[in-house]
């Protein structure tokens, strides 16, 4: 039986033929009918010749091939998106065949067939869902997706430099290639203030790995159909627009405007500056003032107007004013305060959970295509698409924000018809608290959060096709913080052991104009650093908790991790702790970077009942670390309560502040980040 772990080798090096070597040299042993017509008259030869140094050589057997016709539509050369429907389907399909092969050496065998005759984004998607899904090889660590197709996060100069560099230096002696800070306009742009945001290599992991763990489509429902999904889809991106306007104030700028009038030109250009080595095709831009037109694009199979999306949206309205939504049988749905937010979640990515994708359409997608085939609508110029149109760079376009700020609006359309929590919901009777402070490592006053810049390393060798092998690293600049702990005083009024959920929010103090916010506003810009489930004593408690424990975030070391070196045994309990699960926020961009004379804060804790809050599961080994945006994988959504509770409803009468809004169990303090500009150096990068 072959060995799960070869699969992850088919990742490495997506243009080069899957015979030459891969990883630390090893090789796989094609059979001749499985090469492409290129290389079967000199297979051979060219496979004794890529062997010549292999230390490992792996057989793969010669089966019957299922159908590919249909994966194989999508051209090589071509680029690929999960937001385009004609691509979804392919990529349902390749998946379902990934996940229908009876064995490893099966999945195996069809897989080295087809890695050389498929687009390799595709594979490369279809592979690593199929992996992450399939009980036989669960538990695999993926290898970064920025490792595989480096093209999608850094500046295109690097390349030609990183080249060089691998053919002229030996590995041991190699520097790593400086990825300029800001190269994608100057500061006549306001919004290229937020480059270190937006283009952030860690955020735009996080969101393509979250796509990976909750694909679209597959004729095995369960795939798809996660705990809460179409609630964690709106959640996710409602973080991610509160963190974008916490970033915005930190830099001076109101908060990001709705693109909700899809004739207005668009205001903000994007230039990505980069080239996708796969695809052979620089990424194209956007110009100032872009207005969206009707799309006719033959080869993706798609012909939808603008009038299309405005349908779609006054369709959610109707649904939302209504209180119920109609499937595709003619039966209503009610949105309900339990089910609501997740069946509008399901409608709105318009997956397969859809209740009726028919009548609802495909608006949050489809919104992303719009806007990144605006320089391009009818194929004129035989233009891909730009960067809003995949999930690995959407995040890079200002214009993301904008839209998911509308696809936002929609969603709080719902939630502020839901009626407001009442104190006594909010209260836990008999749990206080009765004092927090939070102190940064190494910082001399308390509730004083420090930022600043950092460099890090990371290896683009698995994505470098036909240069020497060994490691071939770039340096690119992050934001960074100062570890800092909570410390939390508790009281606990009963007489016996109780647990609570604690429930950490940061929200900025005053709003773009330095005036005291409205909590109705404030709370929307409140996000979630962490929760936690506390035993409480009887009495006084003092909870303490470190901000590298967040439910939020995963450590840096994993996002960027080198999966081949220091690799637990096998089978060991080390392994489990080593285990990789791609999915959670970067911990380096936990808290915004501030102002250099201080960015005032809010931070909020709670501490709810944990009674009403607790979901009943075995969380052992799922990597359940970074659930707040995450979930838990295959298990239910580990907190029983709304996601955002508190603050996903509008408040109650008499709570114009958010001091207002508090009951006994919560609390408030003032916090301010300071962001200082100088750059450091991580630890344990390839050189110092």
């Amino acid at each position: 039986m072959a060995d799960r772990k070869n699969l992850l080798l088919l990742f490495d090096r997506p243009k080069e033929p899957v015979f030459m070597e891969k990883g630390n040299k090893t090789v796989f042993d094609v059979p001749d009918n499985f090469l492409t017509d290129r290389y079967k008259p000199i297979g051979s030869e060219v496979q004794t010749r890529a062997g010549e140094n292999a230390e490992r050589r792996i057989p793969v057997r010669n089966i019957s091939i299922p159908d590919l016709r249909v994966p194989m539509s999508l051209g090589r050369g071509e680029q690929f998106s999960l937001f385009i429907p004609r691509h979804r389907r392919v990529a349902g399909r390749l998946i379902d065949i990934f996940m229908g092969l009876r064995s490893i050496d099966d999945l195996q065998s069809v897989a080295v067939y087809a890695r050389d005759r498929l687009n390799p984004f595709l594979f490369n998607y279809a592979l690593s869902v199929a992996l992450l899904h399939r009980p036989d090889t669960k538990g695999l660590n993926l290898p970064l997706f920025s490792e595989s197709f480096p093209e999608k996060y850094v500046d295109s100069t690097v390349f030609s430099q990183a080249r060089e560099e691998a053919t002229v230096v030996n590995e041991g002696s190699r520097m790593p290639i400086i990825i300029p800070r800001d190269y994608t306009a100057s500061d006549l742009e306001p919004e290229h203030r937020l480059w270190y945001f937006r283009e952030d290599m860690g955020i735009n992991l996080h969101h393509w790995h979250w796509h990976l763990v909750y694909p679209f489509e597959a004729s095995n429902r369960a795939i798809v159909d996660k705990d809460r999904r179409g609630e964690l889809f709106y959640y996710m991106h409602q973080q991610i627009i509160a963190r974008y306007n916490m970033e915005r104030f930190s830099n001076n700028l109101s908060r990001v405007q709705r693109f909700n009038n899809l004739r207005e030109p668009i205001p903000e250009g994007y230039f990505p500056k980069m080239d996708s080595l796969v695809a052979s095709r620089a990424w194209p831009p956007r110009f100032d003032n872009t207005v969206l037109k009707d799309l006719d694009r033959e080869l993706d199979q798609i012909k939808n107007d603008v009038n299309d999306l405005e349908r779609w949206r006054d369709r959610f309205y109707e649904a939302i004013h209504q209180g119920f939504i109609v499937d595709e049988s003619g039966n209503r749905i009610q949105l309900d305060e339990q089910r609501g937010i997740d069946y509008l979640g399901n409608m709105m990515e318009s997956s397969i959970l859809s209740p009726n994708r028919q009548l609802y359409g495909d608006l949050h997608n489809m919104g992303h295509v719009f806007i990144s085939y605006s320089h391009d609508p009818d194929h004129r110029h035989l233009e891909s698409f730009g960067v809003m149109g995949d999930s690995a760079t959407a995040m890079r376009d200002p214009v993301f924000y904008k839209w998911h700020a509308y696809v936002d609006d929609i969603f709080q359309e719902h939630k502020q018809i839901l009626n407001p929590y009442t104190a006594p919901q909010l209260d836990y009777r008999g749990v206080t608290i009765s004092g927090i402070q939070v102190q940064a490592e190494g910082g001399r006053q308390a509730n004083v959060l420090q930022t600043f810049w950092q460099q890090s390393d990371v290896d683009l060798s698995r994505g470098m096709d036909f240069v020497p092998r060994g490691n071939v690293f770039a340096r690119f600049t992050h934001l960074q913080h100062a570890p800092f702990t909570y410390t939390i005083n508790v009281n606990n009024e009963g007489s016996a052991q109780r647990f609570g959920t604690v429930r950490v929010f940061l929200g900025p103090k005053t709003d773009e104009r330095g005036q005291q916010m409205l909590f109705r506003d404030q709370r929307l810009l409140m996000v979630e650093l962490d929760k936690f489930v506390v035993a409480l004593r009887p009495g006084q408690n003092t909870v303490r908790r470190r901000s590298t424990e967040s439910s939020v975030t995963i450590p840096f070391e994993r996002t960027f991790r080198n999966l081949d070196q220091n690799r637990p045994a096998e089978g060991s309990a080390d392994e489990l702790e080593f285990n990789f699960c791609g999915c959670g926020w970067p911990q380096h961009m936990l808290i915004p970077k501030g102002r250099p004379e201080g960015l005032r804060c809010e931070l909020f804790v709670m501490v709810s009942n944990y009674d009403d809050d607790r979901v009943d599961q075995d969380l052992v080994g799922t990597c359940s670390d970074a659930s707040s945006y995450c979930g838990v994988r295959d298990r239910l959504y580990p907190d029983k309560k709304p996601m955002g509770y508190p603050f996903d409803r509008l408040p109650r009468s008499g709570t114009d502040r958010l001091v207002n809004f508090t009951t006994p169990n919560m609390s408030v303090v003032d916090v301010t980040i300071q962001h200082t500009d100088t750059v450091t150096t991580r630890q344990g990068n390839a050189r110092q």
